[in-house]
Parts: structure tokens; C-alpha cells; sequence
């Protein structure tokens, strides 16, 4: 998030309107709802996670154990419950 001086992106009289609520301050102005996104979109790394827990879930319903999930993904034991036994 980068600071942007509020006379440059906008027009003077909601700048004089603003001025009646705070003045000198920062104030954060969030995103629409329509424009957020989701953790690791973006980048990748959600879709990666996803594909690597249905990897984990098909290997756990192979047979495979959860103690050889963990060591074969270097997760905890317990995550990889969270994993195989979430819906």
C-alpha cells in the first residue's frame, strides 16, 4: 500500500468536504468487495496449495499414512489431518 497525496487524484471540493470529518491525518479508503481477491491468487501460491492438498487427500484415501504424508510434504501431522479430514 503506497501513500498518495489526496490533491493530486482529487477534485478540490471533495477534498473541502473531506476537511469537515479529519484534516492532517491518514485515513485508509478500502477496496470494493467486487475487487478483492482471494489469498494467493495473484501469485499462484493458492492454486500450488490446492493442487498439493488433493494430491495429499488422493495418497491419504491410496492408503498412505498420515505420518508419511507429513514427511513426505514436511508438514505437521496434525495439518495434514486438517487436510485429508476437511470437507
Amino acid at each position: 500500500m503506497k501513500n498518495v497525496k489526496a490533491n493530486a487524484i482529487l477534485p478540490e471540493s471533495l477534498i473541502i468536504e473531506i476537511q469537515k470529518y479529519i484534516q492532517g491525518e491518514t485515513i485508509y479508503i478500502p477496496k470494493k468487495k467486487a475487487s478483492h481477491r482471494k489469498w494467493g491468487t495473484r501469485s499462484g501460491t493458492r492454486k500450488a496449495i490446492d493442487e498439493r492438498n488433493s494430491a495429499i487427500r488422493t495418497a491419504f484415501k491410496g492408503g498412505i499414512t498420515i505420518d508419511q504424508l507429513a514427511e513426505e510434504y514436511y508438514l505437521s501431522s496434525e495439518t495434514i489431518k486438517k487436510i485429508v479430514y476437511s470437507k
